[in-house]
């Protein structure tokens, strides 16, 4: 496996955390993203204790990831949702992750500008213990149809957004791969990539999520890949997968192919 390839726990999102470590281990994987979501289902400490055996035994983790913290246009629940935020920092260092990865939360009825001010009020106490414990935070943008977990949906934006709220960024292949002047953005903004998914996409689909396997899809992903590297990135390419086509062929199929073809592309690329 490449030193730069990851493999979240959004690629085996059927399995609880325990069978996504043996899924690892049988696979050969070294290098993954963890699943808040799963860490929190298992039981927070019962969960940690066991990434964190499988980190002793040589498992990296790159990245803990959940979605939006924040119901942005009620600050009632800021408090109860700030404490499930620590609660994944304190995982995150626990396990020595390179960076904690959260979509924004949804808006709801607020303007774009009006999420991102309750936004930066919610978030700033995260940002400032991640950045004090060595754990980066960063916000994904996400495809324009899941506003349920996000209001940001351009890579532009959301490095205008980290820029501000002084935060890290994860960049999501699938939601920005046509974006105007994406070299642009990205030379501009690599400063702030702290972690960046790689899934392809067959043009034609009218759903979400159905991601494809790097190579299966019309993503032109080398491109992509190498202006990211160019322009001096130089983290993991954390593959996503998730859908009803990867469920079809299978995690023990399609999940190993995957790395496969990103190991081969980033060999290609001199990463």
């Amino acid at each position: 496996m490449n030193p730069r390839a990851c493999v979240s726990a959004i690629c085996t999102y059927k399995l609880p955390l325990d069978e996504d470590l043996e899924f690892w281990r049988r696979h050969g994987i070294e290098r993954v993203g963890v699943s808040v979501a799963k860490l929190e289902a298992f039981g927070w400490d019962t969960g940690i204790a066991l990434v964190a055996d499988a980190v002793a035994n040589g498992l990296d983790v790159a990245n803990l990831i959940g979605l939006g913290p924040f119901e942005l246009a009620n600050p009632g629940q800021w408090e109860r949702q700030r404490e499930r935020l620590q609660r994944a920092l304190d995982a995150g260092v626990a396990l020595g992750a390179g960076c904690l990865v959260f979509t924004t939360g949804p808006a709801g009825p607020l303007s774009w500008e009006e999420a991102a001010d309750a936004l930066e009020t919610a978030l700033a106490p995260v940002v400032r213990d991640a950045a004090t414990r060595g754990v980066p935070f960063a916000l994904e943008h996400t495809n324009s149809l899941r506003v349920d977990v996000g209001f940001v949906h351009s890579l532009h934006d959301v490095i205008d957004l980290a820029r501000r709220l002084d935060t890290g960024v994860c960049m999501e292949i699938n939601a920005c791969w046509a974006e105007r002047d994406l070299a642009s953005t990205i030379a501009s903004g690599a400063d702030r990539l702290r972690l960046v998914q790689v899934s392809d996409y067959a043009i034609g689909t009218l759903c979400t999520p159905d991601r494809l396997v790097p190579g299966d899809g019309d993503i032109p992903i080398e491109r992509i890949l190498r202006t990211v590297i160019e322009a001096g990135y130089p983290g993991v390419f954390d593959l996503e997968l998730i859908g009803p086509r990867i469920d079809a062929e299978g995690y023990d199929a399609a999940i190993p192919r995957a790395v496969a073809n990103l190991d081969g592309l980033l060999a290609t690329l001199g990463a």
